[in-house]
Protein backbone atom coordinates (compact mmCIF):
# COMPACT_ATOMS: atom_id res chain seq x y z
CA UNK A 1 0.00 0.00 0.00
CA UNK A 2 0.94 3.35 -0.42
CA UNK A 3 -0.86 6.57 1.53
CA UNK A 4 -0.42 10.05 -0.64
CA UNK A 5 -0.72 13.02 1.52
CA UNK A 6 -1.32 16.58 -0.19
CA UNK A 7 -0.22 19.91 0.66
CA UNK A 8 0.03 23.65 -0.87
CA UNK A 9 -3.75 24.41 -1.85
CA UNK A 10 -5.19 27.23 -1.03
CA UNK A 11 -6.81 30.75 -2.05
CA UNK A 12 -5.05 32.77 -5.05
CA UNK A 13 -5.92 35.79 -7.38
CA UNK A 14 -5.82 35.07 -11.14
CA UNK A 15 -2.09 35.32 -12.39
CA UNK A 16 -0.47 33.76 -9.03
CA UNK A 17 1.34 31.05 -8.17
CA UNK A 18 0.65 27.99 -5.99
CA UNK A 19 3.35 24.47 -5.30
CA UNK A 20 1.38 21.40 -4.39
CA UNK A 21 2.82 18.85 -2.87
CA UNK A 22 2.35 14.75 -2.37
CA UNK A 23 4.04 12.91 -0.04
CA UNK A 24 4.31 9.24 -0.42
CA UNK A 25 5.31 7.03 2.67
CA UNK A 26 4.30 2.86 2.64
CA UNK A 27 5.31 1.03 -0.43
CA UNK A 28 6.83 3.73 -2.48
CA UNK A 29 8.68 1.31 -4.54
CA UNK A 30 5.18 0.99 -6.09
CA UNK A 31 4.83 4.66 -7.06
CA UNK A 32 6.43 4.52 -10.11
CA UNK A 33 4.63 7.24 -12.23
CA UNK A 34 2.82 9.66 -10.24
CA UNK A 35 0.03 12.01 -11.34
CA UNK A 36 -2.05 14.76 -10.25
CA UNK A 37 -5.57 15.24 -11.49
CA UNK A 38 -8.27 17.67 -10.44
CA UNK A 39 -12.18 18.00 -10.50
CA UNK A 40 -14.30 21.14 -10.28
CA UNK A 41 -17.82 21.34 -8.70
CA UNK A 42 -20.10 19.31 -11.69
CA UNK A 43 -17.30 18.28 -13.43
CA UNK A 44 -15.62 14.98 -13.95
CA UNK A 45 -11.85 14.12 -12.50
CA UNK A 46 -9.63 15.37 -15.11
CA UNK A 47 -6.03 14.80 -15.79
CA UNK A 48 -3.63 17.64 -15.24
CA UNK A 49 0.10 16.24 -15.34
CA UNK A 50 1.96 13.05 -14.51
CA UNK A 51 5.96 12.18 -14.07
CA UNK A 52 7.49 9.18 -14.27
CA UNK A 53 10.96 7.80 -11.60
CA UNK A 54 12.90 6.32 -13.59
CA UNK A 55 13.77 8.89 -16.07
CA UNK A 56 11.23 11.68 -14.98
CA UNK A 57 9.27 11.54 -18.37
CA UNK A 58 6.20 14.16 -17.89
CA UNK A 59 2.90 14.97 -19.74
CA UNK A 60 0.49 17.58 -19.03
CA UNK A 61 -3.00 18.63 -20.29
CA UNK A 62 -2.99 20.93 -22.55
CA UNK A 63 -5.17 23.22 -20.34
CA UNK A 64 -1.98 23.65 -18.50
CA UNK A 65 0.93 23.20 -20.66
CA UNK A 66 3.20 26.23 -20.49
CA UNK A 67 1.96 27.38 -17.15
CA UNK A 68 2.02 24.09 -14.96
CA UNK A 69 5.26 22.36 -14.35
CA UNK A 70 5.42 18.86 -12.32
CA UNK A 71 8.38 17.48 -10.77
CA UNK A 72 9.55 14.88 -8.05
CA UNK A 73 12.08 14.04 -5.43
CA UNK A 74 12.69 10.25 -5.29
CA UNK A 75 15.32 10.84 -2.43
CA UNK A 76 12.13 12.41 -0.60
CA UNK A 77 9.41 10.38 -2.34
CA UNK A 78 7.68 13.41 -2.94
CA UNK A 79 5.99 14.91 -6.23
CA UNK A 80 5.20 18.90 -6.87
CA UNK A 81 3.20 20.59 -8.99
CA UNK A 82 3.71 24.21 -9.75
CA UNK A 83 1.26 26.10 -10.71
CA UNK A 84 1.79 29.57 -11.96
CA UNK A 85 -0.32 32.08 -14.12
CA UNK A 86 -2.96 30.28 -11.88
CA UNK A 87 -6.62 31.32 -14.25
CA UNK A 88 -9.94 31.08 -12.36
CA UNK A 89 -11.00 27.69 -14.37
CA UNK A 90 -8.35 25.94 -12.56
CA UNK A 91 -9.94 26.11 -9.43
CA UNK A 92 -10.76 22.52 -8.22
CA UNK A 93 -9.72 19.73 -5.70
CA UNK A 94 -6.56 18.79 -6.83
CA UNK A 95 -5.44 15.37 -6.51
CA UNK A 96 -2.19 13.40 -6.34
CA UNK A 97 -1.92 9.56 -7.41
CA UNK A 98 0.63 6.59 -7.59
CA UNK A 99 0.83 4.31 -10.63
CA UNK A 100 2.38 0.84 -10.48
CA UNK A 101 3.13 1.40 -14.16
CA UNK A 102 6.72 2.54 -15.65
CA UNK A 103 4.65 5.09 -18.48
CA UNK A 104 3.22 8.00 -18.10
CA UNK A 105 -0.35 7.72 -17.69
CA UNK A 106 -3.40 10.54 -18.34
CA UNK A 107 -6.86 8.14 -17.55
CA UNK A 108 -7.68 7.85 -13.88
CA UNK A 109 -8.34 3.79 -13.99
CA UNK A 110 -3.84 3.33 -14.52
CA UNK A 111 -3.60 4.81 -11.29
CA UNK A 112 -3.94 2.26 -7.98
CA UNK A 113 -3.43 5.13 -5.11
CA UNK A 114 -4.91 8.11 -4.16
CA UNK A 115 -4.35 11.10 -2.04
CA UNK A 116 -7.37 12.95 -0.34
CA UNK A 117 -7.07 15.59 -2.29
CA UNK A 118 -6.20 19.47 -1.54
CA UNK A 119 -8.66 22.60 -2.44
CA UNK A 120 -7.22 25.36 -5.10
CA UNK A 121 -9.42 28.96 -5.70
CA UNK A 122 -8.39 30.92 -7.94
CA UNK A 123 -10.53 34.09 -7.85
CA UNK A 124 -11.08 36.83 -10.43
Amino acid sequence: QVQLVESGGGLVQAGGSLRLSCAASGRTSSSRTMGWFRQAPGKEREFVAAITRADSSTAYADSVKGRFTVSRDNAKNTVYLQMDRLKPEDTAVYYCCASKKYEVEIRAYEYDYWGQGTQVTVSS
